[in-house]
């Protein structure tokens, strides 16, 4: 399944229309920080990659803007404890 995620600037958060609904993954901006703080698919959705699409977005903007993240979101938490190529991006010096 193909996503095509958009950042949404004004709500704060990426997203992508699937069956369902919005699925979209939230996030705070603290200054160079983007917190992570949720991520959800609706059930149509769900199993299709949809989560891992939108979190992987999220991470490339950081990269390419210079931020950092603070993943607080339980998937957020897991993909990067999957991914370690992430790692450099966390605001704490600290694997998740």
């Amino acid at each position: 399944m193909t996503v095509d995620v958009r950042h949404n600037e004004a709500r704060h958060r990426f997203e992508a229309s699937v069956d369902g609904g919005v699925a979209h993954c939230d996030y705070q901006r603290r200054g160079n920080v983007l917190r992570l703080h949720h991520t959800e698919v609706p059930p149509e959705a769900e199993g299709r990659g949809v989560a891992s699409a939108l979190v992987k977005a999220a991470l490339a903007y950081a990269r390419e803007t210079g931020a950092r993240i603070e993943p607080a979101c339980s998937y957020v938490r897991e993909y990067v404890r999957r991914h370690p190529e992430a790692h450099d991006l966390l605001a704490e010096a600290r694997e998740p």
